[in-house]
């Protein structure tokens, strides 16, 4: 599994990366965790509002710091 945390390095968005590494681990899953913070590369995914997480080429989630919840949700999809 690929995940993606895209977003220029603000607070929201490392606290998104820190939520979704945890996720991973609670779910017992392998998975790679990129930080993108390169506006061309994030504009790549027609996102224009972070942070946001791409798992496996889809985007999960624009604009927000999803839950812990929510995060563990996609990981088990």
């Amino acid at each position: 599994m690929e995940i993606k945390v895209l977003g220029p390095g603000c607070a929201k968005c490392s606290e998104a990366e820190k939520i979704m590494r945890t996720a991973v681990e609670e779910a017992g899953i392998t998975a790679t965790i990129d930080k993108i913070s390169d506006f061309q590369e994030i504009a790549k995914h027609g996102v224009f509002s972070t942070p946001a997480v791409v798992i496996d080429g889809q985007i999960k989630c624009v604009g927000k710091v999803p839950s812990k919840a929510e995060a563990l949700a996609w990981l088990k999809k």
